[in-house]
């Protein structure tokens, strides 16, 4: 059975279409089962799309007739790193390198230019002496499922952005340039969901780069430092020109 799924302006990556993560989360949802979302143009704002299923397997995402994204079932299956304290992610961010360069600064999940309340701001800085970033987040009253939960698309968003400069931070010794990525294929696992106003904890981690591809991998801990959902990125390098017409 088809459902119909519409993204508000607020849920914004690059200023014009919608975050990646959190529209796959919403692709998620419509499909009824764990998948992997490629994205295959930007997901438009304020318009009707349509997550449909083709096969046992698989969907699509269309506008109309344009095909706006594709989703497999699949297992999301990752050795995931140590757990970074809440202490110690607040300690890093502060060291985000979007702060002062940023490709997207009024993404809905990273941008710095996002307020409290309106953004998730999600800071992630590299953790001294690994490979991964951590970034603190506290899940405030706007992404309640009503019980006083997060809403798993507001998981898969959170997990989103942490993947992009986990990439960045998997070469050794290379200065930070904001290059523009744009998420190609996404795919999570909630194991359960953390609460409304509960310090929780995000890491990133590189995993192999693939020309334009960096494989990334994102995990989700709550206050007590146990994993309750993990995310495997693919995200895709291009130019900034062309960014708002081409996704992978």
């Amino acid at each position: 059975m088809s459902a119909n799924v519409r993204i508000d302006a607020r849920f914004n990556g690059p200023p014009d279409c919608a975050n990646g993560g959190y529209a796959a989360g919403l692709f998620a949802i419509a499909a009824g089962d764990t998948v992997a979302v490629r994205l295959h143009r930007p997901v438009p704002l304020e318009c009707d799309l349509t997550v449909l299923p083709v096969s046992d397997e698989g969907w699509e995402v269309r506008r109309e007739a344009e095909l706006i994204a594709s989703a497999r079932r699949t297992r999301v299956e990752l050795e995931v790193p140590a757990a970074v304290s809440y202490i110690e992610a607040r300690g890093v961010s502060t060291h985000y390198v979007g702060f002062h360069k940023h490709a997207y600064a009024s993404c809905f999940v990273c941008g710095p230019q996002r307020q409290p309340g309106d953004g998730l701001r999600i800071f992630a800085g590299s953790v001294p002496g690994t490979n991964t970033v951590a970034a603190p987040w506290l899940p405030d009253e706007s992404l309640n499922d009503g019980a006083g939960k997060v809403r798993p698309e507001f998981i898969w968003a959170a997990l989103d952005c942490p993947g992009y400069f986990a990439r960045v931070n998997g070469l050794p010794n290379a200065p930070y340039t904001p290059r523009a990525a744009l998420l190609g294929e996404f795919a999570v696992h909630i194991d359960r969901p953390v609460h409304i106003d509960e310090p929780c904890v995000i890491v990133g981690w590189p995993m192999r780069v693939d020309g334009r591809k960096h494989h990334v991998g994102t995990a989700l801990f709550d206050e007590e430092g146990e994993c309750c959902a993990v995310g495997a990125a693919t995200w895709v390098t291009v130019d900034k020109t062309s960014a708002g017409t081409v996704a992978s």
